[in-house]
């Protein structure tokens, strides 16, 4: 079956793998869209590992249940790509993705799972959740990004009037900032270098405004005034940005991903006392109830879809999202084309 892998360095390739085989214990499931995450960019850009084939966004349709009676041919769903062990301290206590080996066979992030940049693939049986007939495959390629955006606000504490900033309006930005909203906050405010992001970001309507991250005497207005920081872009001006822009006992929850270490101004954290959180994936649970929210029309997630696309187009796509200068929050892929 066609598939885009990764090549090199900003670089992939159109190519032919087997498709996947009946197998128990693991779900076959026929792709019909795919997302592309924002995690998924640090992979293109570093050009490693060669051959991944990315897509952990997905929803589709079963075409073998892998002997889990509660699914039939033809049920319509999601999963979450993770591959914890079951056995652990974390998993037992349902922290499945605490545990150390929930991302080693990950579907989407690992050599051994390839993911939805493919027309068909194999998940975890117990992994898999059915989607709702009044839900789109759209938004069943949406849960796995917000349920990320969910755990982080929760991992928040958002209160009632609490003034929030979330850092970054790519998907887990906007989607986070929305959840803010939900929770109750006074005010959101989104920081974006990126002006055309900054600027959808409120006309999208999951913010109150939206500042310049590169405007340093607009940023230094906002020192010290917001209760809760989300950071979403994983680099070094970002995570400092948190420090400064949070209250003194203010918290800072980082859910931005580097490949890279970073260093930040731990004076801050600590001359402020900051409760500083780190923030990874989603519980079953949450990933559950944000198919529901969903689902019962709480939440509305197409919005950030920007537009779908080919395999074939998949390279340009990735392209744009790593310029700096588009306007495109969530783009699909549909694999079958």
């Amino acid at each position: 079956m066609k598939c885009v892998a990764i090549k090199g360095v900003r670089e992939f390739e159109i190519k032919d793998i087997n498709e996947p085989t009946k197998e128990e214990g693991k779900v076959l499931i026929d792709v019909k869209v795919t997302g592309i995450c924002g995690s998924d960019l640090h992979y293109f850009e570093i050009g490693n590992p060669v051959g991944l084939v990315m897509g952990h966004e997905y929803a589709g349709v079963v075409v073998d249940n892998g002997g889990r009676e509660d699914l039939k041919v033809g049920d319509r769903v999601t999963a979450l790509p993770i591959s914890p062990c079951n056995e652990c301290e974390a998993c037992l206590k349902g922290d499945i993705h605490y545990c150390a080996q929930t991302w080693a066979y990950a579907s989407g992030l690992s050599l051994e799972n390839p993911g939805g940049l493919a027309p068909k693939l194999k998940v975890r049986s117990d992994m898999v959740l059915k989607l709702p007939d009044n839900m789109t495959f759209d938004e069943g390629a949406l849960v796995e990004p917000t349920a990320v955006c969910y755990h982080a606000v929760n991992l928040a504490d958002i209160k009632v009037g609490d003034t929030v900033l979330v850092i970054g309006a790519g998907i887990i930005g906007l989607a986070s900032a929305m959840f803010a909203k939900k929770s109750g906050a006074s005010k959101v405010i989104v920081s974006e270098t990126n002006e055309a992001r900054g600027k959808k970001a409120v006309s999208l309507g999951v913010c109150d405004d939206w500042i310049d991250a590169k405007d340093e005497n607009v940023m230094n207005q906002y020192l010290g005034s917001f209760d809760k920081v989300i950071e979403c872009c994983g680099n070094t001006p970002a995570v400092n940005s948190s420090l400064n822009l949070v209250k003194s006992g203010g918290t800072v929850v980082l859910v931005g991903v580097s490949m890279m270490p970073i260093n930040f101004n731990s004076i801050n954290a600590v001359m402020k006392e900051v409760t500083l959180k780190g923030a990874i994936a989603y519980t079953k649970e949450e990933f559950a109830k944000c198919i529901s929210m969903i689902a019962n029309k709480e939440i509305e997630v197409t919005k950030f879809i920007s537009k779908k696309i080919t395999l074939d187009e998949v390279q340009s796509a990735y392209e744009e999202l790593t310029s700096g200068t588009s306007s495109s929050i969530k783009i699909l892929v549909d694999p079958n084309k």
